[in-house]
């Protein structure tokens, strides 16, 4: 296990450390790579699927032997679903309803479970548009609810929100941002009760917040908006630091190592300097612009795949780019990778593994689902785990 990996691990504070977990959004250093897994070369063989109810953006998590997903259904999409798998036989463990609290309208490409749940090992965060948060335990007992829209009623966005939460530091830190009312919030794991909350930029932002371990004894969460990268301490939501040349509100940050990757100005690299109250720019390149899918980071590369499903990947010291390959797209979805290949799902239902090399990568195994793909994969047990709005695939 590479070292960056096991110290974020530890600063998740997990009592059962397990390599193959898949744990938030794009894993669990938040950066879509399964280092240590094993992976599917080819999207032919599932070893299972299973239906799911209503609609769901919101990526799979694994946790164990457990795969998580949540969904919201109904007309008004007030309905809430947890829903808990057994990762091997893909048998339902499981299911927690709720109704929702909050708003629950959308753009009708969005619905109310689009975030991805997140968990510490113990637990599973669920955090849905409505700005309804739910904390379970891995076999479904409720450990407490927060509405977020009683406190904060104004707090709505019309097209939906989608914002991922992270867990960190015994702190769940959720991001809730609107041109009427935008705040980040950091909330107790275990009780629910609000640590703190800081008003944020009043403009409509997707992004997910993401941690920065390059410091395992000081974790810190990036908070993304349209006028850049704040970074604050997980247990008070002190800033620690800014960089203030604006970001985008789509795609989200990707750390690796000591570097943060965000989508600003195309993509910027920045490295945190101690004590000062702002990053270093390491690199700045325009063409690496992406789309809706955040950046991937892996062996020494950045991609990014921009609104026609072109796949770009540059050199990740430099931001040159190297080569580029045209994909079956559009894309929403963020690429993932493990095992020396990377792992594409398109809304028009193409999956694709892409084989990258040292000057252009190819298409190594396609295959075309009935189904469209919004949400994020995660890889797992040797796996990838990918939902539609209406089923759960296990691909191995």
């Amino acid at each position: 296990m590479r070292l960056h990996t096991l110290l974020t691990l530890l600063v998740l504070g997990s009592a059962t450390i397990a390599q193959a977990d898949w744990r938030q959004f794009r894993g669990n250093d938040g950066d879509g790579v399964a280092e240590d897994s094993k992976a599917p070369a080819s999207l032919e063989e599932s070893a299972w699927e299973v239906d799911l109810p209503g609609r769901g953006l919101s990526g799979p998590i694994v946790v164990g032997e457990k795969v998580f997903v949540t969904a919201s259904s109904g007309p008004q999409q007030d309905k809430l679903h947890v829903l808990c798998f057994d990762q091997e036989s893909g048998d339902q463990l499981w299911e927690r309803k709720f109704w929702a609290t909050g708003r629950t309208g959308s753009h009708k490409k969005m619905c109310n479970a689009t975030p991805t749940p997140c968990s510490d090992g113990e637990h599973i965060y669920a955090f849905f548009s409505s700005n309804d948060l739910i904390a379970l335990d891995l076999e479904g007992n409720l450990l407490w609810y927060r509405g977020l829209t009683y406190d904060y009623p104004n707090a709505s966005n019309s097209l939906g929100m989608s914002s991922s939460p992270v867990v960190v530091a015994g702190t769940v830190v959720c991001q809730v941002e609107s041109d009427a009312e935008a705040f980040a919030v950091g909330v107790d794991a275990t009780t629910g009760e609000e640590r703190w909350k800081i008003a944020r930029p009043r403009k409509a932002n997707w992004t997910s917040p993401c941690v920065y371990a390059a410091d395992s004894d000081k974790p810190l969460v990036l908070l993304q908006s349209s006028e850049g990268l704040t970074a604050v301490e997980p247990k008070t939501g002190e800033t620690v630091w800014q960089y203030t040349d604006g970001a985008s509100t789509i795609p989200s940050s990707v750390v690796s190592a000591d570097i943060i990757y965000v989508p600003s100005n195309g993509i910027t690299a920045l490295r945190p300097i101690a004590a000062s109250s702002a990053p270093e720019i390491t690199w700045q390149e325009g063409g690496l612009s992406p789309s809706t899918p955040s950046p991937l980071v892996y062996q020494g590369r950045i991609y990014t795949v921009n609104r026609s499903g072109a796949l770009t990947c540059a050199n990740i010291e430099t931001g040159k780019r190297e080569w580029q390959l045209r994909l079956r797209g559009p894309f929403s979805s963020t690429p993932v990778a493990a095992d020396g290949k990377l792992y594409f799902f398109g809304e028009r239902g193409d999956a694709q593994i892409v084989e990258p090399g040292e000057k252009r990568g190819k298409v190594v195994s396609e295959k075309k689902f009935d189904a469209t793909f919004l949400a994020s994969p995660a890889i797992s047990q040797n796996a990838v785990f990918v939902r539609s709005d209406e089923h759960l695939w296990k691909i191995k």
